[in-house]
């Protein structure tokens, strides 16, 4: 990878952390906060596009088919996560999806698009990949105790964290394949691409929220009582997410999607150390030695 593309990946890793740092605890809000977050995202870099290559060389009926698609990708990615938090444990399902999403890319972009990757790259590879995943993991939750039931155990075949997790990753993968494939093969410029996949996100969250209203469950009052209470947060994400993934993007027309993908998740490491040390979070000494792990993995990467 060139010093160039390594840059614009840890470049889009520190914005993704610091819009996590920012509005991590307003983004679990919701759907009101999806729908405003892809408002505001659509807005403000709206104004880019003239300055970034218009929609790019595809041509108009290309890039409103791509940016249609990718918005229920991503709108399905972010269902998915939030089903899976709900069903089973935070950092399982992150950890498991943020480590399954880059292998299942990896191994989509060597058999589908012909990558050959290094065995140093490679190598770089799962160790990022192993790094993230164990930072995730450290300080999960214990399952409770058989004394805490007065009953008698059912126990699952299946942890819904992990299968959460890694239909997460599958989501991940798709909307990440999807959306470099576009760029890279219809010539859509990133910054055009990321307000349409907005835009379209917007109006998929705002008929879900119309729904809602049609069952009378108000929604009305919760988006503005969401605009209201979170707007500091929603122009943090609305700035940085979306110019994290513009980074990505532009990083995947110059270097391999199969190292792009798991240099892009080095951001939950970024997050967690500031957890650490901001509210000096458990296990530290583990965690800091998955973030070597991480680290050595971004050298071998960059050799």
């Amino acid at each position: 990878m060139t010093l160039t593309a390594l840059g614009l990946v840890l470049a889009a890793a520190f914005a993704h952390a610091a819009w996590n740092i920012l509005a991590a605890k307003s983004s679990r809000s919701g759907i009101p906060f999806l729908f405003w977050g892809a408002i505001v995202s659509a807005v403000v870099w709206s104004v880019a596009i003239p300055f970034t290559g218009g929609i790019g060389s595809g041509g108009f009926w290309p890039f409103m088919l791509a940016v249609a698609v990718s918005g229920v990708l991503h709108v399905l990615y972010m269902l998915v996560l939030q089903r899976g938090y709900r069903a089973g444990d935070l950092s399982t399902v992150y950890a498991t999806a943020r480590g399954s999403g880059p292998v299942l890319t990896v191994i989509v972009s060597i058999l589908l698009f012909g990558e050959r990757p290094g065995l140093l790259s490679l190598s770089g590879v799962l160790l990022v990949v192993v790094g993230v995943t164990a930072f995730g993991l450290i300080g999960r939750r214990s399952a409770p105790s058989d004394q805490q039931f007065s009953g008698p155990v059912r126990r699952s075949r299946f942890d819904p964290s992990i299968v959460f997790g890694l239909l997460t990753g599958v989501a991940i993968a798709t909307y990440t394949l999807w959306d470099v494939s576009m760029v890279n093969g219809f010539g859509i410029a990133p910054v055009a691409f990321m307000v349409g996949t907005s835009v379209a996100e917007a109006v998929i969250f705002g008929g879900m929220l119309g729904v809602e209203g049609a069952r009378g469950l108000s929604p009305a009052r919760r988006m503005r009582g969401e605009l209201r209470t979170n707007w500091r947060s929603l122009l943090a994400f609305g700035v940085l997410s979306p110019l994290s993934y513009v980074l990505v993007l532009t990083a995947a027309t110059i270097a391999p999607l199969s190292l792009v993908a798991p240099m892009r998740e080095t951001s939950v490491v970024l997050v967690g150390l500031y957890g650490v040390f901001r509210y000096r979070e458990s296990n530290p000494a583990l965690r800091l030695t998955a973030a070597v792990v991480v680290v050595c993995g971004v050298a071998l990467i960059g050799l």
